[in-house]
Parts: C-alpha cells; structure tokens; sequence
C-alpha cells in the first residue's frame, strides 16, 4: 500500500524548502503520495495542494486578518483526512498556522515532524507545551536548538540548514574585480510578502536616493519573488542605476559589496554568501510598544547576531520606524571604509561554517520516514 504525507507550509521560504524535502522524500520512495497546504514550489516537486497559502502571507494585523481564512483550511484538511489519512504530517515553520494543524493530526492519530521548528526560544515559548504534546520529532536547523527543545522534553535533532543544500557557491565572488576597484554593487531585499514590501521598500528606496548622492555610479540589484514583484516594480519605477529580478536572490547576492535586507531567513541567506548586511524591519511605533517587544526575549532580532551570540556581527535596525538617515548613514560609512566590508565578510564566513552541515533536506527525509516505519511496527 502507497504511503501518504500531509505538508503544512504558510511562506514563500516554507514553500521552497518543502520542494527541496520533498525531492528527498522521493529519492527514499519514489512511490510516496504528497500532498498538502502551500505553493507552486511545492507543486513543481510533486506534491497535490488542497490549497495555495504561500501567496498572501503576511504579518502584524493583515497577518491578523488573514488569520481568518484558517477556519476554512483547518475544515478542508479534516475533511481531507476523513477521506485520506496520511501516514505523517509534516508541518514547515510558521507556529501560528501549524501547530493547530499539528494537533489535528494527533487527533487522528497520525505522526508528526516538525521541520524548522518554531523559534520559541525567541517569543511564545508557552507554545512549548503544544509542541512536547502534538509533535513527536523536531528537525531543527541550527545547532542550538536541538539542546534547547531537547531540555524542553521534545525530541529534536540538527539536520542542518537548508540553504547550504541549495544555493550555489559564486566562483566569482573573489576572482571578479571587488568595490573599491570599482562602482559598489548594493543589494536590497525587500521580502517576500507584500505587507514587507509595503512597510519596508518605500524607506529602502529614500536610503537608496542616499547612497546614490555619495556613490553616484553606485548599482543596485533587487531580487524578488513572484507573490511582490510586480509591486517591487512599480515602487522602483525607472531607475537607471536599479535591477530587478524574480527568483533572482542567489544570482544576485553573490555580486553585493553590501545587502541591505529586511530581517528574517534571508539574512542566513544572505550571510551564506559572506556578503555583508544591514538588517531593517519597518514596524508601526505603537504595535512595537504594545506588543512585539514584551514577547520578544533575545538581546538581539537579526538571525545572524543571534546565531553569532546575541552580538551585533551586523548592524541591525529592528524596529526601524521614523527617520532613515541612521540606516543610510550606516551603509555609507561601510562602503567608505571597505576594510569594514572584509571584517563582517570574514566573521559571517566563520558564523556559516558552524551550520554547513551537508543534506539537511535529506536528513530530515530519513527522519520522516523513521517516523512512518516506527508507526506501523
């Protein structure tokens, strides 16, 4: 009898990962039946999606409002599982929408992995209790976590990061000519949800105009997704000295003497390159002081300064709300000292080194399907 795994993804980095998970979970069983909630990247790796929930992701009170739409997922994957119970469920970052997702699963008794596990250890760890209840393996990808979760009762393991298995490493990165030999090559990550893009790329834009007055020759290259791309454009309009690209990021970073990203998985992704990075994040002042910042608990937001120790390897503006003269003065001053640049290069070098463990996809595939062989022993 064909075995069944149900995948629950909620972002565009989700979706692209579970591709990646799926692929290895076919190399295993060629014969395996994946289906799930997510995006075309899944799709595009064989999976049958109930629904699409990548493309309108989103945060803060239009996250909120989406939320809404939850009801009628949670009711179309139980109807789904009355007809076709899996054999597991796998549930790919996002705490908010899979641990519910989670707990239905347990409901009819099938296993479940969780993959990139929720950063509790950053905010709501009184989501711990869920997660020690309802999953039954967590495949963290960084290598504090498995201690971590582990001393909270839930049974983790490091597979490692994900990105290593995908990104392709830029031969030219140090064969090619480099700032200040010539021009800088600034890259801007704008984020992959539109309410990102609608918060942070407007001020991204005015930093821009800044660094453009002390580098006029200066390029900037912004790659994009396909869910903001045609919103990316429409903000940049016609700047000579701007490129955009869909599904352009590990084309493009490669080439950067410097990223100026919103915080999140792109800053790892960026970090990967050794490029160095300014890391922004516009939020409403007053949804900040209400709430964000009692349930955040590290000294640090930026992934890459937590990873690095709860230090500031790179500058990070989170929340980033009023003037953005601080931000442009921050990229100015890297790019008019380049031995700066080097510096943060190399420290990101030695930071990515202690996550490059090979075939994290892989590694969370074979525990997948542990999971489903101890199910029906």
């Amino acid at each position: 009898m064909l075995r069944r795994i149900f995948i629950t993804v909620a972002e565009v980095s989700g979706d692209k990962h579970a591709a990646a998970l799926i692929r290895s979970l076919k190399s295993i069983e060629p014969d395996l039946i994946v289906e799930g909630l997510g995006g075309p990247q899944m799709e595009a790796a064989g999976a049958t999606l109930l629904h699409n929930t990548v493309t309108g992701a989103a945060m803060g009170w239009r996250g909120a409002l989406r939320a809404l739409e939850f009801a009628r997922w949670v009711k179309l994957v139980r109807a789904h599982y009355a007809q076709h119970k899996p054999d597991l469920h796998i549930c790919i970052d996002s705490s908010a929408m899979n641990l519910p997702f989670a707990k239905l699963a347990k409901s009819f008794g099938v296993p479940v992995l969780y993959y990139i596990a929720p950063q509790l250890w950053a905010s709501r760890e009184g989501r711990m209790k869920k997660l020690r209840r309802d999953v039954d393996a967590v495949a963290s990808i960084v290598p504090f976590e498995e201690p971590y979760f582990r001393q909270h009762g839930v049974n983790a393991t490091f597979v490692g990061h994900p990105l290593f298995d995908q990104i392709r490493e830029s031969a030219s990165r140090d064969a090619e000519p480099r700032f200040p030999e010539r021009p800088p090559i600034v890259g801007i990550i704008p984020g992959s949800r539109k309410s990102e893009v609608k918060q942070n790329f407007p001020h991204l834009l005015e930093v821009m105009d800044r660094i453009k007055g002390e580098f006029p020759a200066v390029k900037f290259l912004i790659p994009t997704t396909s869910s903001v791309h045609a919103l990316v454009a429409g903000l940049a309009r016609a700047r000579n000295e701007v490129e955009i690209k869909q599904d352009a990021f590990d084309e493009f970073v490669p080439q950067c003497d410097l990223c100026i990203t919103k915080s999140g998985t792109s800053t790892v992704h960026v970090a990967a390159y050794h490029v160095p990075m300014i890391v922004v994040y516009r939020i409403n002042p007053i949804l900040w002081h209400l709430a964000a910042r009692w349930l955040i608990k590290t000294k640090k937001i930026a992934m890459v300064n937590i990873l690095a120790g709860q230090i500031e390897l790179v500058p990070e503006y989170i929340p980033w709300y009023g003037s953005n003269e601080p931000v442009a003065n921050c990229a100015i001053d890297l790019l008019k000292h380049p031995e700066k640049l080097a510096e943060q290069s190399r420290k990101l070098k030695e930071l990515m080194a202690t996550l490059d463990k090979p075939g994290a996809s892989m590694n969370a595939a074979k525990l997948a399907v542990e999971l489903m062989d101890a199910k029906q022993k």
